[in-house]
């Protein structure tokens, strides 16, 4: 199944995506960070959202679910059973390895803690939600988990997912997070064609996403701690030691 995704700006610097499967009126919508612009999009493309689907608690991830419901009676508003009582709106709620079907659409559910404790990333056919646990080239900060938790969350649960996995993420990070990565991996050219790549894109007002479970493992700094140019200066203490001091030079930076 290859869902047709739709990014939705919201806020500064937000993404709500529009999911739907190819000749389908139905619509979910992922993180509906506000509900206007989200609204609006499914008018303009020519769907009726059945289903908001969340990956975290945080506000820029949820503010919209009420505006939603009141404008779409009947919705259905998923998020993480850690999450029901931190999420607006909740009509259903799901826990790791579960499956689910909305919209016509298969939907798995992958528990990522790490920036927050009940962050889940959703999987659509061939494409990944990942909220804010993994950014083009990046990870979210350590608000709630652990640097154990994020690797884990990092490598055992998003990365291993197909290498042409398409990755949509929760904010468009990409070319300060490319940037943050060439100051370690100094000799990476996935890096650089990053740069070029998001630069580009930025300059003709089109989002970074999506990225590529492939390119996340090429380019993203917090996948590639075993890596020498990353052991040479954190130290090769292991990876969730190494993932922990990059994550605060990150967010030093």
């Amino acid at each position: 199944m290859v869902p047709r995704v739709v990014p939705v700006p919201c806020l500064r610097d937000n993404y709500a995506y529009l999911v739907s499967l190819p000749g389908s009126r139905q619509a979910i919508v992922v993180d509906a960070s506000e509900g206007e612009p989200v609204l609006r999009a499914a008018e303009r493309e020519g769907l009726d959202l059945v289903g908001v689907l969340a990956t975290h608690h945080h506000h820029d991830h949820v503010g919209g679910n009420a505006e939603v419901a009141a404008a779409k009676p009947g919705v259905e508003i998923v998020c993480s059973e850690y999450d029901k009582d931190r999420v607006p709106a909740v009509t259903r709620t799901v826990v790791h390895g579960q499956r689910f079907e909305i919209a016509g659409m298969s939907v798995g559910v992958l528990s990522v803690p790490g920036h927050t404790l009940g962050a889940v990333a959703y999987v659509i056919g061939d494409a990944v939600f990942t909220g804010d646990t993994m950014f083009v080239a990046g990870c979210g900060r350590l608000f709630e988990g652990t640097p154990a938790q994020m690797w884990d969350s990092l490598k055992l649960q998003i990365a291993s997912l197909p290498p042409v996995t398409r990755v949509f993420v929760g904010h468009e990070y990409t070319l300060a997070n490319a940037r943050f990565a060439k100051t370690i991996d100094t000799q990476n050219p996935a890096v650089d064609t990053l740069i070029e790549k998001a630069t580009a894109a930025r300059d003709a007002g089109l989002p970074t996403v999506p990225s590529t479970i492939a390119e996340e493992l090429a380019h993203n700094p917090f996948l590639r701690v075993a890596e020498p140019a990353f052991t040479t200066r954190f130290g090769d203490l292991g990876d969730v030691s190494v993932l922990a001091a990059v994550r605060k030079a990150k967010d030093d930076f």
